[in-house]
């Protein structure tokens, strides 16, 4: 599971703690990775040094999905920079409340919809003739509540549905330009989006041991494991593997 030091892995939300875990592990294999930040640009430029410790070129760059304009742009200075684009992983995404879907207004769902599924698609689009050069392979970071439904998680699950739903067509329409798309599942981690819901207090502690007893391996993952999936699939490890979707979960969704 090495990369090739040509060209770049472009991981959009590297500023995040799934984003940076994602974009370090890169490094560490051996590919030069850039990575986008919406506001935070501390952590994107941090996360950037930290790729640069092994020994391969990074950089940071402000990214707004929402604009497709702006998606253009950057994708198309990461590619005059390093040359080629081997790698797309789409791990950017808003802190999403746990609500009834009853108690979602309207349009916080188109908002959310167009944040995840839209903002996935604005970054894939210019990036696809890139990735044809190189054959290269998109990795989208979704969830695991697509396959196995968490009550009062819709207003995050039924947008990285589409999100895993795009995986699924872009998978069947760009293989026969080389492109591999795939999709990782994150099932509740002591990093990312389940921490915030745990610091914020979304989630007691009643609720976590409940969320506990129903994961086989009676505990939470992390970002590294987040990390490792997503390599193996942007790997050559992975080179016959398209369209699918690897939840990692400690067997939530058994």
């Amino acid at each position: 599971m090495t990369f090739t030091s040509d060209g770049v892995a472009l991981v959009v939300g590297g500023s995040g703690g799934l984003g940076a875990a994602i974009a370090r592990l890169l490094a560490e294999r051996g590919s030069n990775v850039a990575v986008t930040f919406r506001a935070n640009e501390s952590a994107g430029t941090t996360t950037a040094a930290s790729c640069r410790e092994w020994g391969v070129r990074s950089s940071a760059y402000r990214l707004d999905v929402g604009s497709s304009t702006d998606c253009a742009d950057v994708v198309a200075k990461v590619v005059e920079e390093y040359g080629g684009l081997h790698t797309l992983v789409h791990a950017a995404g808003p802190h999403v409340p746990i609500v009834h879907l009853s108690r979602v207004a309207p349009d916080d769902m188109a908002r959310q919809l167009a944040d995840d599924a839209g903002g996935f698609f604005n970054v894939v689009h210019p990036a696809l003739t890139h990735l044809r050069a190189d054959g290269g392979s998109i990795v989208a970071v979704t969830t695991a509540a697509t396959a196995r439904y968490p009550v009062r998680d819709g207003l995050s699950a039924g947008p990285k549905g589409a999100v895993e739903a795009l995986v699924r067509g872009l998978a069947a329409e760009e293989g026969r330009f080389g492109v591999r798309v795939n999709a990782v599942g994150p099932g509740m981690l002591t990093d990312g989006m389940a921490a915030r819901l745990i610091t914020s207090g979304e989630l007691s502690e009643a609720a976590l041991d409940v969320t506990r007893d129903n994961i086989p391996l009676r505990r939470f993952g992390n970002a590294r494991d987040i990390a490792e999936a997503v390599c193996f699939l942007a790997s050559d490890a992975a080179g016959f593997i398209s369209g699918q979707k690897l939840d990692v979960d400690g067997g939530y969704t058994v």
